[in-house]
């Protein structure tokens, strides 16, 4: 299952992502890496076309069972 922290909820209901867009990047990323600062967490990537086709980027990190998305962001300096 896939959870997102208040920070998280908050992008999405200013509509900033939606929700859909998230769960494809965490599942489905074209591509992944760790974060530098916290190893822990996992940086997925994604371009959304229905967003341009602008990259989508996801931090998350396992919690127990479920997946844990910390914040989610269109990064500009991100390629598809």
């Amino acid at each position: 299952m896939i959870r997102l922290t208040r920070h998280a909820q908050v992008r999405v209901a200013a509509g900033e992502v939606k929700a859909v867009w998230i769960e494809a990047a965490v599942r489905w990323a074209t591509y992944r890496r760790s974060d530098p600062r916290h190893p822990e967490v996992t940086l997925s990537f994604r371009a959304i076309p229905e967003f341009g086709g602008r990259v989508l980027r996801v931090a998350h990190r396992p919690d127990g069972d479920d997946i844990l998305v910390i914040t989610a962001f269109f990064d500009r300096g991100a390629t598809p």
